[in-house]
C-alpha cells in the first residue's frame, strides 16, 4: 500500500469518539459508511474513472471498492448483474460451498463474457480451481483492512491484518484502513465456469 503511517492521524469528536484519518483527507477517502480507505497510486481517465487491466493477485483497493460497490465486472467494469443474477468467482480451495449457507466474498463479480476467462488469468483460481456463485442479491457486509490502535503516547500503531472481514457498524471500523469491500451471498446457485 502507498498509504504511509505519517499521513495518518487520530481525530476526535466533541463527545470523545475517535477514529483514524488522513491529515489531508478528501471526500474519496471514506466510503458511504464512513470507513477510511487505503490510498494507492492509480491511473484515471478524463472522467476520473479507474483505467488499466486488473492485476489479478494485487487488485487495487480503489478498483476493488468501485467494482464491489457498484457490482461491476472486475475485468471490464461494465455492470455484472444479469437477468439470472450476479456471478461471483469463488476458489474451491476449501471446497464448493453449500447453497444453503452464507458466503462472505471480497471477490468482485464477473460479467458472463469474462467469467470463463477468470480461472485462466487468476493464479489463485487456476491453482485451486473455481466455480461461480450466482446470487440474486449480495448486500454489503463490511471490509477487510489493516487495523490500527491509538496509543497512550498519542501515536498510531499498525496492527497485524488477519484478513477476517469486519462488519459495518463494528467498533473496530473507527481505526481500520480498508483495502477490500466484502459482500454477503445468500441463496446462490453454484455454477461451473467452464459451462458458461
Amino acid at each position: 500500500m502507498d498509504e504511509s503511517l505519517s499521513a495518518l492521524r487520530p481525530s476526535f469528536g466533541s463527545t470523545g469518539w475517535g477514529r483514524i484519518s488522513y491529515a489531508d483527507e478528501g471526500w474519496r477517502d471514506r466510503d458511504a459508511q464512513g470507513v477510511l480507505w487505503a490510498r494507492v497510486s492509480q491511473s484515471l481517465d478524463e472522467e476520473g474513472a479507474l483505467t488499466g487491466a486488473p492485476r489479478w493477485r494485487m487488485i487495487n483497493p480503489a478498483r476493488q471498492r468501485e467494482t464491489m460497490s457498484k457490482l461491476l465486472c472486475q475485468v471490464c467494469r461494465e455492470p455484472a448483474r444479469t437477468d439470472q443474477g450476479i456471478l461471483f468467482p469463488h476458489s474451491t480451495e476449501e471446497g464448493v460451498p453449500d447453497p444453503s449457507t452464507t458466503v462472505l466474498t471480497a471477490q468482485p463479480p464477473l460479467c458472463p463474457v469474462h467469467a470463463p476467462v477468470a480461472p485462466k488469468r487468476c493464479p489463485h483460481l487456476a491453482k485451486y480451481g473455481s466455480v461461480a456463485l450466482l446470487a440474486q442479491s449480495a448486500p454489503l457486509y463490511g471490509v477487510i483492512g489493516t487495523p490500527h490502535r491509538y496509543m497512550p503516547d498519542r501515536s498510531i500503531q499498525v496492527m497485524a491484518c488477519d484478513g477476517v472481514p469486519v462488519p459495518y457498524g463494528h467498533a473496530d471500523m473507527a481505526w481500520m484502513v480498508a483495502t477490500q469491500l466484502v459482500r454477503t451471498l445468500r441463496a446462490f446457485t453454484v455454477v461451473n465456469l467452464d459451462d458458461l
